[in-house]
């Protein structure tokens, strides 16, 4: 089993490089760190790539990297693999921080990029834009969400929450999640997510997307899975775009629960099973399972009054 560490960059495809540079810069805040006729490369203020862009049709994300130990053997990684019947190729140069990487795919036809060592972006003392700390988690829609035991056995992911049984959120660090699937009827990507320092930048965020006149469609709320505050808008290309902040934290493995805070429904906070019945947000707007039968009116009263979340 290999153990990640971290996400990397995420490779989404688009009709229109130079709309999406602008975008990623001018809006997000990301530094363009290489690009030519078919591809550009993003990294954050601080260093670490994070957006791959692509020729090709809008929305999609065909690739997604992931950082192991530094130092550790690819080949031996690869040899793993093989032992378990996953085929797999050595990549050279994927972006310009990551010489060396190993690539196969996961069981929803997304490529996996592994490396173990990479090199910071040069420093970009420009301030424009969002300006996130990080990647902070991206989740994806499949048929199946046993995709899930697949990215625990092979990738050393750990289930930190299920909403029901069609959502799942996992983790490979103290951040509550770092990818999510999500059971539907196609594959495609849900959303993007990027790390900001705190309220403040949310804050920020929203009104340097409303003076873009980019407008948000879900937030500002605070999450109950995870309990981070967030706000979605959507990119050019129509991609689920959300910033956050104050995401949930496992500090300590052995421990087995997330750091407390005053809004935990339950402490300690355990990874388990959330209700179908679970709103999706403590306050803000609420939005209900989509495996829920609903009409516009009864949401309409229930979002007004629901506070709490059913036991």
């Amino acid at each position: 089993m290999l153990q990640v560490k971290r996400a990397g960059h995420s490779t989404l495809t688009t009709p229109d490089i130079g709309r999406m540079v602008d975008y990623f810069t001018r809006i997000v805040g990301l530094n363009l760190v290489a690009r030519d006729k078919d591809r550009a490369i993003l990294a954050t203020k601080s260093g670490p790539e994070t957006i791959a862009l692509e020729r090709g049709d809008a929305g999609e994300a065909p690739r997604l990297s992931f950082q192991v130990a530094p130092g550790s053997d690819l080949g031996a990684i690869a040899a793993r693999l093989t032992q378990a019947g996953i085929k797999s190729e050595r990549r050279h140069d994927i972006t310009p921080g990551i010489r060396d990487a190993l690539a196969f795919k996961d069981p929803k036809g997304t490529t996996v990029e592994i490396f173990a060592d990479f090199a910071f972006a040069a420093d970009d003392d420009t301030f424009a834009g969002v300006m996130p700390l990080k990647l902070g988690h991206i989740a994806y829609q499949c048929p199946d969400v046993a995709v899930v035991k697949f990215y625990c056995d092979f990738l050393g992911f750990r289930v930190s929450d299920w909403r029901s049984d069609f959502f799942a959120f996992l983790r490979c660090s103290r951040d509550h999640h770092t990818v999510n699937f999500l059971r539907d009827a196609k594959t495609a990507i849900h959303h993007i997510a990027f790390e900001v320092r705190d309220w403040s930048d949310i804050k920020r965020a929203s009104d340097l997307l409303a003076k873009n006149k980019i407008k948000l469609t879900w937030g500002p709320l605070r999450h109950i899975i995870g309990h981070n505050i967030a706000i979605y808008h959507k990119n050019p290309d129509g991609v689920v775009i959300e910033f956050f902040c104050e995401m949930d934290q496992m500090y300590d493995e052995e421990l087995g629960f997330f750091e407390p805070r005053p809004w935990h429904q339950d402490r300690p906070q355990r990874p388990k099973v959330w209700g179908d019945d679970t709103p999706s947000n403590w306050w803000g707007p609420m939005s209900h399972s989509p495996n829920r039968a609903h009409d516009t009116q009864r949401d309409s009263d229930e979002q007004a009054q629901s506070m709490l979340v059913k036991k």
